[in-house]
């Protein structure tokens, strides 16, 4: 582990670090978990919660038939909106957020639709661009960490990547924030935390990735990218390393003390 948190800080020093942020970092603010989503969604749908039981039903499904239902998603937007507001007091209080900012990594994505990330960045005067739209990156400024909410942002509607529909359409990967992505994991060290590594798109998205290096012919070139994981399993510890991801197992009982002890070596390593 040691030798994976010195390579991934010489990658910050050098500014080729990107950091992707999973659910894991906003529930360690008191987020809930997406099956808060769907119960929400059921209830709304009059449906009871043992249609999750399903093996194909998906939160994704449940968000189609509440978009099916209601014409759109904006009703549900706003819930998010009432319900996914974390005060900038209790950010304040995160060591966790405190230690993202520190670290500076120079490009964020995140598939989180809540502003965390941002309310940290005002919380301790750092300054960045959010980045929702391709409109954007082209107005993004220079020199600041650009927070790119990769499955949108739920102060936007229109941008958020939620029902079943969104994500077939997202597995082209040809959507400006993909092209980025793209470009951006192509030459730089990428960290994930807060990920199972369920997510589908996720997963194919470093299918993508590893495919890209292999056609290529230099796949020995390619920056080294790694995943976070609260206790992985061997399949995907497996799985992960054949795409030429490397999995850092969390350690202790807890996976929120897990990942803020991870944080806390990079950011000592880091030093300064």
């Amino acid at each position: 582990m040691k030798e994976h948190i010195q390579q991934i800080v010489s990658a910050l020093k050098r500014r080729h670090a990107v950091l992707f942020v999973g659910a894991g970092v906003s529930m360690s603010v008191g987020l809930p978990s997406w099956k808060t989503l769907a119960d929400h969604m059921l209830s709304e749908l009059r449906l009871d919660e043992s249609v999750m039981r399903d093996p194909d039903i998906s939160y994704q499904t449940i968000a189609e038939c509440y978009r099916l239902e209601h014409g759109n998603i904006a009703s549900l937007c706003e819930w998010m909106r009432h319900n996914w507001r974390i005060s900038p007091e209790r950010i304040k209080r995160s060591e966790l957020h405190r230690l993202i900012v520190e670290l500076d990594f120079p490009v964020i994505y995140t598939t989180n639709y809540d502003s965390n990330l941002e309310s940290a960045y005002d919380v301790y005067g750092k300054r960045y661009a959010k980045i929702s739209h391709v409109r954007d990156i082209a107005s993004a400024p220079a020199g600041v960490t650009r927070i790119i909410k990769y499955h949108g942002d739920f102060d936007d509607d229109d941008t958020l990547i939620l029902t079943e529909t969104d994500y077939f359409n997202r597995l082209s990967f040809e959507s400006p924030l993909d092209v980025r992505f793209r470009s951006d994991a192509l030459e730089a060290t990428v960290l994930f935390v807060g990920y199972s590594m369920s997510d589908l798109n996720i997963r194919l998205l470093l299918h993508r990735i590893w495919s890209t290096w292999q056609r290529s012919g230099h796949e020995k070139d390619r920056p080294a990218s790694y995943v976070f994981m609260y206790r992985p399993n061997p399949v995907q510890k497996a799985v992960l390393g054949k795409w030429g991801v490397t999995v850092l197992a969390g350690e202790g009982d807890d996976p929120q003390q897990s990942l803020l002890a991870f944080t806390r070596s990079l950011r000592t390593e880091l030093g300064g």
